[in-house]
């Protein structure tokens, strides 16, 4: 570790429970957290909504969201790249990370809290879109925003989201492979004697090695809460209480092809959801306007793998999008 930075002196983000003292940090995930940001809640609903902001809240609008289970600081060290140019919020779903449970969690409330969470934080202030950049299950549930609200967002950045031929779809489930999104709703949050034991039952989902382990940690700790002499889990079981049926997956190729706006997508060149053969399907449903960038060596988790690399490829699509004017909305 650089002698002139400290444990102390490092981001509240990096706590020594998951980080020790910090010896193996490379500096540019120091220095990504070290950005401004402004953390808060709104409330909708009824029930608190988390999130973050960077930048300069007159640029161009980004809104971020993380895969299922996740929270959104799977892009508190992505999102400070963006920040010069854009103004970027990035939100907690409804019962992940540290926003409550609202409402149901079916599909058309997913889609329905990212115009929610923009309203709330006046993103769409002087007729503004904000492009929505999300991650898996969270990318499903943007597909469904844009498609509710045609012409309300600028565009959407689909990352890694499991799009497969529904035959290859069922193979894939046949491997006692569960869809996004199960679980009991019913069964209550597992408790552990300690951090360390509860780090120990967290693992992705597809699981999958990570090319930068720390990042697996920085997730892992942000994930748990303790309470009293015990640590659980954040999420809510609530967020399982959906229908979950196989059409939503299984139709998952033509609800991205057909939903309105610009598209997206960035998928890690090692992913086992969304591989070369889903890209040829997008393209053979007549998704071949839209673009698809493999960022290599990455797995499922993209941000986990190759940060840097998944940075470049959001970049270079925001600039893309932010030199072309977007295409009409033809309903």
């Amino acid at each position: 570790m650089n002698e002139m930075v400290r444990i102390e002196d490092f981001p509240a983000d990096i706590d020594p429970l998951w980080a020790g003292d910090g010896s193996h940090l490379p500096e540019w995930f120091v220095s990504a957290l070290k950005v401004p940001r402004e953390e808060g809640y709104v409330e909708i609903d009824g029930a608190k909504a988390h999130y973050f902001r960077w930048g300069d809240p007159g640029k161009p609008k980004v809104l971020m969201t993380h895969g299922f289970l996740a929270h959104a600081r799977c892009f508190a060290f992505i999102a400070p790249f963006l920040a010069e140019d854009y103004d970027v919020v990035a939100f907690d779903l409804a019962g992940m990370g540290d926003s409550e449970m609202r409402g149901r969690a079916d599909l058309l409330a997913r889609g329905g809290e990212f115009r929610e969470i923009a309203e709330a934080l006046n993103m769409f202030a002087d007729g503004q879109k904000p492009t929505i950049i999300a991650h898996s299950f969270g990318s499903g549930a943007a597909l469904t925003a844009v498609t509710q609200s045609p012409g309300t967002f600028a565009g959407v950045v689909v990352c890694d989201l499991m799009i497969m031929r529904p035959a290859l779809l069922n193979e894939y489930w046949n491997l006692r492979r569960s869809s996004p999104g199960s679980g009991d709703p019913d069964r209550p949050s597992k408790r552990y004697s300690s951090y360390e034991a509860a780090r120990g039952r967290y693992i992705l989902s597809p699981p999958q090695p990570v090319g930068e382990p720390f990042l697996l940690d920085y997730m892992a700790y942000h994930s748990l809460r303790q309470d009293g002499d015990e640590w659980t889990w954040k999420f809510s079981t609530e967020v399982f209480r959906r229908s979950n049926k196989p059409d939503e997956w299984l139709t998952m190729g033509e609800r991205l092809v057909q939903a309105p706006g610009r598209k997206a997508i960035v998928h890690g060149g090692l992913s086992l959801l969304f591989t070369p053969e889903s890209a040829e399907y997008v393209r053979e449903l007549g998704g071949g306007d839209i673009p698809i960038i493999a960022v290599p060596e990455a797995r499922h988790h993209l941000m986990l793998d190759q940060p840097l690399a998944f940075v470049t490829a959001l970049r270079s699509v925001l600039a893309l999008w932010g030199t072309h004017t977007a295409p009409p909305f033809a309903g």
